[in-house]
């Protein structure tokens, strides 16, 4: 049998002209210079307390800034842009940052000095972006790698597709290098730019449409941006995954006329340790024949999530350089209700040897992730993790406050428990109880 793996694509025409916008000196926009400073707020709208940073600012502009952010109030969160404050910035954006002096806040497991900064910082630069400023300097605010982190992401806008005349302004932020106290805040900064930069890497891949962020083009993604770095990429063909008896996951691919692929991400940072990644690649989930309601289609596109986000892991890893050893596998494919659809009631062997009914075509993540979190098993790793966005009902359960978490472990847990309330991204924990397992299996024909 032969199989292709894909290690080195060279990018296409049509991608090309989809990454690389066009430029024109004549819709060259001038530049403009803003700055983004920091404001403690009390009980009331008018108690402002500066940052030093924000102090020392002020006392160059002879106290226009303080009194003049004071006579329009000050909300936790949000930004007041004025104009005209100083000679080198054409706008200034003072951010509020919540009370002074806060700390964990237990009840909400959130670090909330940590989140007011990124909040603020965040609320400062889209609002100078708004005003067509292009060049933002933020000012540390106390916590440099925060600052960056809410800096950058609010930054981020997904335009890709519009024409030049139509395009928002588009923004970058840097350090104020006058509010910079040493060179950890330097250092801080460039933390949080990179851990931005790895999320807007996952929300790029995300929200991009499925017409064009297929199967094959996310693993030309992946190649372009991770083999620079480091990460050993290879991509699996369809006769590699039928090979490998990676029934499930052929079963839901099937049905559409984009071929699946699975990607293998490798990095090697050294140590004992070995970390073994999965994350659901469903470029497009129509449904299947259990096909979704009309109004839910135009996002399945975004059933990607799980997969985008493990290649933005693997970004920060490269930029943190961190000493541990990585393997993700990331089954990408399209759930289409196509000739060769899976039907409800079909049964297909997994890669393990274990025998699935697909009782709904719909729910179609944990099938084709039953063959990849098997392959993981391969590798003998002391931690699996696995990302994917399986069903509505996490999201019915948590809205948007968190992500759903089940856990084998108490102490890996615990630490995605603390990393979420220092990250602002927070987890709660589900059940793993034997009443759950007992609904999937003891059936008379199937495993």
């Amino acid at each position: 049998m032969n199989y292709t793996f894909l290690r080195c694509i060279r990018p296409t025409k049509y991608w090309s002209l989809i990454r690389n916008s066009s430029t024109n000196s004549c819709n060259t926009r001038p530049v403009r210079k803003g700055l983004v400073l920091g404001a403690y707020t009390g009980c009331e709208p008018h108690e402002i307390t500066l940052t030093k940073t924000a102090e020392k600012f002020d006392k160059e502009v002879n106290g226009k800034l303080k009194s003049l952010v004071q006579g329009m109030g000050l909300e936790d969160g949000k930004a007041r842009v004025l104009n005209l404050v100083h000679p080198d910035y054409y706008a200034v954006a003072v951010a509020g940052i919540g009370p002074q002096g806060v700390g964990y806040n237990r009840a909400e497991n959130i670090m909330a000095n940590k989140e007011n900064i990124r909040m603020a910082a965040g609320a400062g630069a889209m609002a100078l972006q708004d005003a067509w400023v292009t060049d933002i300097e933020v000012e540390p605010m106390d916590d440099a790698e925060a600052a960056a982190e809410g800096a950058t992401l609010g930054l981020w806008r997904y335009q890709e597709h519009k024409s030049q005349l139509l395009k928002k302004n588009e923004a970058v932020a840097n350090l104020y290098e006058a509010g910079v106290l040493g060179q950890t805040d330097k250092e801080e900064w460039i933390r949080g730019e990179a851990k931005a930069e790895a999320q807007n890497i996952a929300r790029y891949l995300s929200v991009t449409p499925a017409n064009i962020m297929t199967p094959t083009m996310f693993a030309q993604y992946c190649l372009e941006t991770l083999c620079p770095c480091g990460v050993q990429v290879e991509v699996r063909d369809r006769y590699w995954i039928k090979e490998k008896c990676m029934n499930a996951f052929w079963a839901v691919a099937k049905g559409s006329c984009e071929p699946p692929l699975l990607v293998e991400l490798h990095y090697k940072g050294g140590g004992d340790s070995n970390i073994v990644m999965t994350g659901k690649g469903c470029t497009y989930d129509s449904g299947g024949l259990c096909l979704h309601k009309c109004k839910e289609l135009r996002y399945q596109h975004g059933d990607k999530a799980g997969a985008a986000a493990i290649v933005g892991v693997f970004k920060a890893l490269c930029d943190f350089k961190l000493p541990i050893n990585v393997t993700a596998i990331i089954p990408l494919y399209e759930n289409m209700p196509g000739g060769g659809a899976v039907k409800p009631g079909d049964v297909v062997k997994a890669m393990n040897g274990k025998t699935i009914r697909i009782e709904r075509p719909d729910h179609d993540g944990r099938v084709a992730l039953a063959d990849a979190l098997s392959y993981a098993a391969c590798f003998n790793p002391k931690i699996t993790i696995n990302v994917a966005t399986l069903s509505r009902s996490m999201k019915t359960t948590m809205g948007t406050s968190a992500s759903g978490v089940f856990s084998t472990s108490e102490e890996l847990w615990k630490e995605l428990y603390c990393a979420g309330a220092d990250t602002g991204d927070r987890v709660w924990r589900f059940p793993f109880w034997e009443h759950a397992e007992n609904k999937v299996i003891g059936f008379d024909d199937v495993d």
